[in-house]
């Protein structure tokens, strides 16, 4: 019980609006779809603030690197970000005015850089023929 009041009260602090320390953009406090606004909507990055979202209690204040994108039940979308000071690797859903390139610039990135050379691909044999 004690756990889900403190929940409770961090969900209902009001959003501050920040200055992206990666782009310096301004970023309003308030996101279509979300409660916590933890993420640049131009270039993705965050910034460690956070053990439970929207709490502000971790003292790292790192700058989190968006890495990859990740799907989520039901279809939602997430932005993985890595810490560049303490390397933790944590997930934040996307919000209704994230820049749609810049999400779907990190979800094909994978297959930009693949670990192997492209030219392979028409070389190898499926198993059993």
């Amino acid at each position: 019980m004690k756990r889900d009041s403190r929940r409770t009260r961090a969900t209902h602090e009001p959003a501050s609006a920040f200055i992206c320390e990666n782009c310096q953009q301004a970023v309003p406090g308030q996101a279509p779809g979300t409660q916590h606004r933890n993420h640049c909507p131009w270039c993705l990055w965050s910034l460690h603030v956070d053990i439970r979202p929207g709490d502000r209690r971790c003292g790292c204040r790192g700058s989190m690197e968006p890495i990859a994108v990740a799907v989520r039940y039901k279809g939602e979308w997430a932005i993985v970000h890595r810490c560049k000071r303490c390397r933790a690797i944590r997930t934040n859903r996307i919000a209704g005015d994230d820049n749609e390139l810049a999400l779907m610039s990190l979800a094909v990135r994978p297959l930009a850089l693949p670990p192997f050379p492209l030219d392979r691909l028409g070389q190898q044999k499926t198993p059993g023929a």
